[in-house]
């Protein structure tokens, strides 16, 4: 097992401590920890040296696809010589198939699946089954079903160089693993035969897997760049296993000799629903058996419409699985052919980690204070839609065994896991209380590696905030440091908005209604220093790194809810500590008990931290971080005229040039996309849509 840790930084503040505390933990046996972080400590570095130390694979849960990303690259960063994957769910638009008894209204299942994600699953179920030093960072879609891991694995598709194999017997295995043949275009989980070679797209990997034959018996095997079709070398054999690895081929399975060349290939299933023939006339018969028994009750019941409904997309459905081994809608059936009783838990990929691992990887739950409660309500939301279709004769009741997981079965798969966050919740304090052994199992992570002190807070009447906070503005402005502002509403955010401009103060407002690319551009302008004030609501508490914000304002603090809660308010308090004149005021006539919680727990903190500067002589300095963003003035401009790329005519492109300009773009955006800059990967798809608009169009010019 490798996992070698690679920074130019050394563990500093807590983190020595912490890094101790949380290895010892585990190598003695501890079920659960809770690292508790406070904003800009170095939670995932901590983390990172924790998995250097105890040499086991990890998945690591986050709470949407940003923070995933943003977590996938840091570890990316540390461990650059082992398989660092990306699991989220592979829908850019997802509608799922409903029924509104109400209104008589049936919704159909609609999806559009992100190529490029869905490639990236593939990497990372096949690394966990090919590779040990795997660390998978996810969303909460790792809860959902996947598919048997046990089929998926036992598919494993071997070549050898000198293979006694003919080509049409590797095609007949290619189609039972869900590749498609293609005489046109190679795409991911396809192949193309010529007179004396056989080309796969694996499902993993932008490559080409080339494997040539002389008479019936595999004489050599390649990989080609797919764009270039040309030979990939650069891919130096390791002395344990000679794999290879980097991001050409993060978890490859192509073995090579001593001369470079390929002697050896492992080719996984092209998707992760896979039914090994044997099952699929069994399950098939199931399938009929529950149906039958289903149109009797519908019948008996006086429903005839559900009936008919029920045996017409059935039997529809079961026919397309026997002549092409899919159809739309497969996973509703995927109870069946997982071989699972009913009611049991779908497989997920928790059983992938737990197929290859058993119980013997790391689970870290990052923000767990928000993503334990998305695990813990992902079920019942689905339930109840499930249950209107079945009702109603759209699917058979195993539709409900195509689900996520209940959270008391995700908490029956979890091995030793550790709860990352600066405001843990009552669900981690207590798991990590009991596996304690006398203490609370909390490791605190208090003083960052700056020597930054959490913020002074100070509480002012709502009387007059607006005036007042007109004045705690312009001293900020005038020493060049920015404001951040929270609200309770959106209409609250825009109208102070609007106030502040009208006294001359630049000022731009952020929530959820504000389109992704004007939220990336709009807080890359603000530590530009291209206006000085943002006003917000929930989309200020957490993932936002802004040193040059030096004060927080809260509005209307004493608002007991949700968004004045402890934790929102300790993680709010938290967007001034990246700054040394960091402070934050709370507007309130009165102190709640989550203002009071949440100011206590604060000062806690300060001290502690002011402590440990005064001892070891530190003078907390401001983060200097540069500033980056993937979104040009250009962009900008053509992005609010809804058109990346100008008139053809205008931008003076010749139908000469488009060609290679739009293999470029794809490059480009195919590059984004793995480095997961999936917000320029957006930008840049737009412009090569653009470019294909402008040759169609110099075509019917011509």
């Amino acid at each position: 097992m490798k996992f070698g840790l690679s920074s130019k930084f050394k563990p500093a503040g807590s983190q020595p401590k912490a890094i101790d505390e949380l290895t010892k933990g585990i190598k003695s046996g501890k079920s659960d920890q809770v690292l508790l972080g406070v904003t800009g400590s170095g939670k995932t570095f901590t983390i990172a040296n924790v998995i250097e130390k105890i040499k086991r694979p990890a998945l690591v849960i986050a709470h949407n696809k940003t923070l995933a990303a943003q977590l996938t690259q840091e570890f990316r960063e540390f461990f650059p010589d082992s398989a660092v994957e990306y699991f989220v769910s592979y829908y850019d638009y997802y509608q799922p198939e409903a029924y509104l008894p109400n209104t008589d209204t049936y919704i159909e299942k609609e999806a559009t699946v992100n190529d490029e994600i869905d490639r990236l699953r593939n990497a990372a179920t096949q690394a966990i089954l090919s590779r040990e030093d795997v660390i998978v960072v996810a969303s909460v879609s790792c809860i959902y079903g996947l598919g048997s891991p046990e089929f998926y694995a036992a598919n494993t598709m071997s070549f050898e160089k000198g293979q006694e194999i003919t080509r049409e017997d590797i095609m007949r295995r290619l189609i039972s693993l869900q590749y498609k043949r293609s005489d046109i275009e190679l795409a991911r989980g396809t192949f193309h035969p010529t007179p004396k070679a056989l080309e796969i797209i694996p499902a993993d990997r932008e490559v080409i897997y080339q494997v040539k034959f002389e008479e019936d018996s595999i004489s050599e095997i390649a990989v080609l760049d797919k764009t270039s079709r040309s030979t990939i070398e650069n891919l130096a054999p390791t002395p344990e296993n000679q794999k290879f690895s980097g991001s050409e081929c993060r978890h490859p399975k192509d073995r090579r000799s001593s001369d470079g060349s390929v002697n050896h290939l492992d080719l996984f299933p092209a998707k992760h629903y896979l039914v090994p023939p044997e099952v699929m006339g069994d399950a098939l018969k199931e399938i009929e058996h529950d149906l039958e028994e289903r149109l009797k009750y519908f019948r008996k019941s006086g429903k005839v419409i559900e009936a008919e409904r029920l045996s017409r997309r059935t039997r529809y459905d079961m026919e397309m699985i026997r002549e092409v081994g899919y159809c739309n809608g497969i996973e509703n059936y995927s109870r069946y052919f997982d071989r699972r009783a009913p009611g049991s838990a779908p497989f997920t990929l928790v059983d992938y980690f737990a197929t290859a691992f058993k119980n013997n990887y790391l689970l870290v739950i990052d923000e767990s204070h928000v993503t334990v409660p998305q695990i813990r309500g992902m079920y019942e939301g689905d339930k109840s839609r499930k249950d209107s279709l079945i009702e109603y004769g759209f699917r058979l009741p195993a539709a409900r065994d195509n689900r996520p997981l209940k959270f008391d079965e995700f908490e029956k798969k979890m091995p030793q896991t550790i709860y990352v966050s600066a405001t843990p919740a009552d669900y981690e304090k207590g798991r990590s209380a009991e596996a304690g052994e006398g203490n609370s199992g909390i490791i605190e992570q208090i003083v960052r590696p700056t020597g930054l002190v959490d913020p002074e807070t100070e509480i002012r009447p709502t009387e007059n905030q607006v005036e007042n906070l007109i004045l705690e503005i312009e001293k900020r402005t005038a020493q060049g440091e920015r404001t951040l502002v929270t609200t309770l509403t959106k209409k609250m955010a825009e109208d102070l908005t609007g106030f502040l401009k009208d006294r001359k103060i630049q000022v731009r407002y952020l929530h959820s209604g504000v389109e992704t690319l004007d939220r990336i551009r709009t807080l890359t302008d603000l530590r530009k220093g291209e206006f000085d004030v943002l006003v917000g609501v929930n989309l200020l508490r957490e993932g936002l790194d802004l040193p040059e914000v030096s004060l927080v304002a809260i509005l209307d603090a004493d608002k007991e809810g949700f968004l004045r809660s402890e934790t929102s308010l300790v993680q709010t308090i938290g967007r001034a500590a990246r700054n040394v004149n960091g402070k934050v005021i709370l507007y309130a006539d009165f102190v709640t008990g989550s203002m009071k919680r949440a100011l206590d727990e604060t000062s806690r903190r300060r001290k502690i931290q002011l402590e440990y500067n005064i001892k070891h002589g530190i003078t907390p300095k401001t983060i200097e971080k540069e500033i980056k963003s993937i979104v040009t003035d250009e962009m900008s401009l053509r992005a609010k005229r809804g058109n990346l790329i100008l008139d053809p005519i205008e931008a003076e492109l010749s139908e000469d040039d488009l060609p290679t300009l739009i293999k470029q773009k794809e490059r480009e955006m195919k590059q984004a996309a793995q480095e997961l800059r999936f917000e320029e990967a957006i930008l840049i798809r737009d412009q090569l849509i653009s470019l294909q608009k402008a040759g169609r169009f110099l075509k019917k010019a011509r």
